[in-house]
């Protein structure tokens, strides 16, 4: 869409405010509103411009020595935005330092072009496709506290296994999923259909092509859309959109939905499955006649996403909680392994019935990553893999879960922790910043950032302490 496009949207519509947003290093997407006139009386002039915005409050940014920021928005991003009651037009911006005029290095858009700008400049590709599978639970409400005094959560789900023996009213159906049941009974068990058809409309409305909608595994509301693929940057554009649909349309049920990895003990957690491929000129590169149809060149890029794994662990696996996913069965990806079929690998090879659609698929990250960040990552420990012809060795068709010890042992496997993993992006890190892609401020502030949520962690006591230790 072009700006004059984007002119058009606002005049068609009578929209009377536009919505600029963009992405924290958490991953949230961040807002402020103008009103539509402004854009319009400036016209090109606006875009060409920007809008100045105040960075120091941003977490993980520079602090108010360093606040004055830019937001440059992306005419090709707008939507009108389906949940507010005055008409918006949406517009997704990148972050601009107005010191040198460039994408600041903390922002997680401009480091996903700088990452795509790194593929073109290397001559291996011109274009990196990554299609995301954010899994998320639908609740119909959710509580928590945490004080001196003590700390507690409560979920509340009507689907979920353990309400079989509550009262609603005297209204109790008894149909929902048993613990690791969900996937795929239709209705009554299956509550979410409605709810997902919604959310698939509202994504379609926005331009987003939806491929497939249906309830995943774990009990109490695990789902999954699925959408289509598209570029490093706009996929991560859609992405962020996708999730504030989600969030949004629940909420306007009465529910609410979360991306958090682990939010259930005793059953499956949420991951972001992410499928990628490199092309040139047309040409998908990943194709060849290798195991299972794979070109030297993909081996090679999964071999750099299996060294660099425990690195990038702390960009697509961000948070303490998505260390409570990452254990052994409940189909988690634990093993550093690749597959054309074995599930328990952490890399695997989709079927595909056309040579385009070739391509691997990373099944460790989840969804509280920064999508940007995440893509930029997986897509530098690729292309270190292909530059430096590191083969992943012998595809796993085995079981990871249930190898013998002294084969078990020989299988290396994710962090367990997200200490250990900012850990391992400490000591491994170089391949983030080729081409000034990642900068070495950029590591060094976001292990500083997220180290903080290690230490909130670490001084709490968990309500299972007191089980184990409080008797003894």
């Amino acid at each position: 869409m072009s700006v004059q496009n984007v002119l058009d949207l606002i005049e068609e519509n009578d929209v009377k405010f536009v919505d600029l947003r963009f992405t924290d290093t958490k991953g949230k997407q961040q807002h402020v509103s103008i009103p539509a006139h402004v854009l319009v009386e400036d016209g090109e002039e606006w875009f060409e411009d920007g809008q100045a915005f105040d960075g120091s409050s941003i977490g993980g940014w520079k602090g108010i020595q360093a606040s004055d920021m830019t937001l440059k928005a992306d005419p090709s991003t707008a939507f009108i935005d389906p949940f507010y009651d005055q008409a918006t037009v949406v517009l997704t911006c990148d972050v601009i330092d107005p010191a040198n005029g460039q994408g600041y290095d903390r922002d997680p858009r401009s480091i996903a072009k700088r990452a795509e700008a790194y593929l073109k400049s290397s001559g291996i590709g011109d274009t990196a496709y990554f299609g995301p599978e954010p899994e998320f639970f639908i609740f119909d409400g959710i509580e928590w506290e945490t004080t001196m005094q003590g700390t507690r959560y409560k979920i509340h789900s009507e689907e979920a296994a353990w309400s079989s023996g509550e009262s609603y009213d005297g209204q109790n159906t008894g149909h929902r999923p048993f613990v690791k049941g969900g996937y795929f009974p239709v209705a009554p068990v299956d509550s979410g259909q409605d709810l997902r058809s919604a959310m698939c409309l509202t994504l379609e409305a926005l331009g987003i092509p939806v491929e497939v909608h249906h309830h995943e595994v774990a009990t109490a509301g695990q789902m999954e859309i699925g959408t289509k693929f598209n570029t490093l940057v706009r996929r991560a554009d859609w992405t962020q959109d996708m999730k504030y649909v989600i969030q949004n349309v629940a909420h306007n049920y009465g529910k609410t939905a979360t991306f958090m990895p682990k939010p259930i003990m005793g059953d499956n957690g949420s991951g972001m499955h992410v499928h990628q491929s490199i092309w040139k000129d047309g040409q998908n590169l990943f194709s060849g006649d290798g195991y299972a149809g794979l070109s030297d060149m993909a081996l090679y890029y999964i071999g750099g996403i299996i060294k660099h794994a425990k690195a990038l662990n702390a960009i697509t696996n961000p948070s303490t909680n998505s260390y409570r996913r990452l254990v052994p069965h409940f189909e988690a990806p634990t093993k550093l392994a690749y597959s054309a079929k074995n599930r328990s690998a952490s890399i695997r090879i989709p079927h595909v019935a056309s040579s385009k659609a070739r391509r691997i698929e990373a099944r460790f990250p989840d969804p509280t990553a920064n999508p940007y960040l995440a893509f930029a990552a997986l897509l530098m420990a690729g292309l270190d893999g292909i530059q430096n012809k590191i083969h992943p060795g012998d595809p796993a068709d085995k079981n990871l879960y249930d190898l013998p010890p002294e084969e078990d042992a020989l299988v290396p496997t994710v962090c367990a922790s997200l200490d250990e993993a900012l850990d391992a992006l400490k000591a491994d890190h170089e391949f983030l910043t080729r081409g000034g892609v990642f900068s070495k401020d950029w590591i060094d502030s976001y292990i500083a950032f997220k180290s903080d949520d290690v230490a909130r962690i670490r001084m709490a006591p968990h309500p299972l302490e007191f089980e184990m230790y409080y008797s003894l």
